[in-house]
């Protein structure tokens, strides 16, 4: 069960919840649901609970990504979902960037009414099979060829797990980039304080009444901390026995799966 006593789960108005590793494992095939979240999620709703996926899901659009949850049983809609392509796209256009894009090829249909001619930042998602040494050496090119480089990386997770085993992230290569070309990149996705903020407003839960419940220790648990929320480590997708030694991020709580955070928070309306 979970540690540390229950004080963590009162006065919650709502719930900001990571995806992959929460409530399924992405993989071949779309990926498989883990057990008891989608009911979970149905619980949630049912409660009057205010419910929003906080995602670095850079590998689909948003459409589509609902699409798949749908489709794995979760009662999810698009405005649900807050995810870093739709933010990166109101980036750009508020700062006139022209991106070009090493992002995997099912996201960049989000990017179709973004001007990418002349590109002048690069923007860097989960490209998976993407990542080739001559895509990320052209996205160096125009970023080293820049009198002021801007590089705009949708998350920065180190790995995530898929149901064949652990997978890098755009982190990986994001550092890659910022080390070969001397710049620092703007992260929108988790863990960026702003990201976390859009979420929240969409939530529309002040971040003392707002949980969140991520498996990535740094990214979900620490970045919500940051921003004054309780957040939750789940023992499922990503997490690792060595996370509960980590010597800065200390989450609110342990628990096994979603289901069992539910249940507790479910239990202290």
């Amino acid at each position: 069960m979970a540690e540390r006593g229950r004080g963590w789960a009162r006065a919650v108005r709502g719930l900001l919840l990571d995806v992959s590793g929460v409530l399924y494992d992405s993989g071949a095939g779309g990926g498989v649901p883990i057990a008891g979240s989608a009911e979970a999620v149905r619980r949630i709703k049912a409660s009057g609970l205010k419910l929003q996926l906080c995602t670095n899901e850079t590998q689909a659009t948003r459409e589509n990504f609902v699409r798949k949850l749908r489709a794995m049983g979760f009662d999810i809609s698009a405005a649900q979902v807050t995810a870093p392509a739709p933010a990166a796209c109101r980036l750009l256009r508020e700062r006139g960037l022209r991106p070009h894009l090493l992002v995997h090829d099912d996201l960049v249909p989000e990017f179709a009414e973004i001007n990418k001619t002349n590109p002048n930042c690069v923007v860097l998602g989960d490209a998976a099979e993407n990542f080739t040494y001559a895509n990320l050496n052209e996205a160096f090119r125009l970023l080293i060829g820049m009198e002021k480089p801007v590089l705009i990386s949708l998350g920065k997770g180190r790995y995530y797990k898929e149901t064949d085993g652990l997978k890098l992230d755009v982190g990986a290569y994001m550092k890659a980039l910022e080390y070969a070309c001397d710049v620092q990149a703007e992260v929108v996705g988790k863990p960026a304080k702003t990201f976390f903020e859009s979420a929240l407003a969409e939530l529309g839960v002040p971040p003392e009444q707002a949980i969140m419940i991520g498996d990535d220790i740094v990214n979900d648990v620490g970045g919500a901390q940051q921003c004054g929320m309780r957040a939750l480590q789940v023992r499922t997708g990503k997490y690792r026995p060595s996370d509960e030694n980590h010597p800065e991020v200390k989450p609110d709580a342990y628990v096994n799966n979603l289901a069992e955070a539910v249940d507790i928070i479910l239990q202290e309306l």
